[in-house]
């Protein structure tokens, strides 16, 4: 099934599996580049020198083609595309948008650059600045999410813009794949159905809960940094909509301290970031806290299995998710769905 993503990026299908933080690893990333999709790399939470070690661990699994998520606004966000270059890494794809100099660098290299965006005005902002491709969260999605649902944003997008359009947000099998390309798009992201594989280091006990949800157990709460995020309800979660504004910053202050144990990071260094994601929202100092050190949070579900103590981002396709294939056979059951979807459609003209 080939597509402008398929030939734009060197993948045998027109799938992606997006680059969520403790989840996608050498081992998921190279399972799925080997089932023919284009897998993410998640390297927000990884030094230089462990993405470098990451990025040669996939190489040493697989000869296909994969990609690496890069945090637009980290501090040493130059010498990580410097390492992609370095080390032949096919597409670079960004949470936040990448400014025009980091695309043309990227791009200079032939590495092919694909931002996630929940705006159409943001599609175009990064279009005009060379995007190779744009990848488009509607609300569906797990994690940070906007209001948008993907049915209305997606062919918004397409219609804004003339590069390759990824949909993500609320896609699980081929039958999205094929109502994704007939809105335009050339494939589609998905997340949480990667998460749930027998390729995902996430720990069992982990996913079991996943696949126990049902879909009014997937909400998006302001809760944990102030922005609308799409996780599983969980105990924490709970208890952070019940928190005061005492218990609230002493719960933060306390996850922040282990963030920065595990992370190296100065108390100055998250202090200035804290600041900066203030600077214009209406974010309390627990919540500023919070976002600081979400990704502990995340750490502590996905890679310690304390789903009590951490958040489970989750796009609310966990509802209907009931198996864990591998990524090979999840992707060849999405594709051949797909083939029979479309088949089914020409046949009942």
């Amino acid at each position: 099934m080939q597509t402008a993503l398929t030939r734009l990026t060197g993948v045998r299908h027109p799938i992606v599996q997006t680059g969520m933080g403790w989840v996608a690893g050498p081992r998921l990333v190279s399972a799925t580049a080997n089932a023919g999709a284009l897998g993410i790399l998640a390297s927000a939470t990884m030094t230089l020198d462990q993405l470098r070690a990451a990025v040669r661990e996939v190489r040493a699994r697989t000869d296909a083609p994969f990609g690496v998520n890069l945090r637009a606004d980290a501090a040493d966000a130059g010498d990580r595309v410097r390492l992609l270059a370095e080390e032949g890494v096919r597409v670079a794809s960004f949470a936040l948008a990448p400014s025009r100099e980091l695309i043309g660098e990227l791009k200079g290299a032939g590495v092919v650059v694909m931002p996630t965006v929940g705006a159409r005005r943001h599609a175009e902002k990064v279009a005009a600045w060379g995007a190779d491709a744009v990848l488009v969260q509607g609300a569906e999605g797990g994690g940070h999410t906007g209001e948008v649902a993907t049915t209305v944003l997606l062919p918004q997008v397409v219609d804004a813009v003339d590069i390759p359009v990824v949909a993500a947000g609320g896609f699980f099998d081929g039958r999205g794949l094929v109502a994704a390309l007939a809105y335009g798009a050339a494939g589609v992201a998905m997340g949480t159905r990667f998460l749930l594989t027998s390729d995902s280091t996430v720990p069992d006990a982990v996913k079991a809960r996943y696949l126990a949800a049902t879909v009014r157990d997937v909400t998006v709460t302001r809760a944990v940094d102030g922005l609308p995020h799409r996780m599983l309800r969980t105990e924490l979660v709970d208890a952070l909509e019940r928190s005061g504004r005492v218990r609230g910053v002493l719960q933060a202050v306390r996850r922040a301290a282990g963030y920065r144990k595990l992370s190296g990071t100065s108390w100055r260094r998250m202090l200035r970031d804290g600041r900066a994601l203030k600077h214009g929202k209406d974010l309390t100092w627990s919540q500023v806290l919070l976002a600081a050190n979400t990704p502990m949070l995340l750490r502590a579900s996905m890679v310690d299995g304390r789903t009590d103590l951490g958040v489970m981002a989750s796009g609310q396709v966990a509802g209907v998710i009931d198996d864990l294939p591998s990524c090979a056979e999840l992707v060849e059951r999405i594709v051949k769905e797909a083939e029979d979807t479309c088949r089914r459609l020409t046949a009942s003209r």
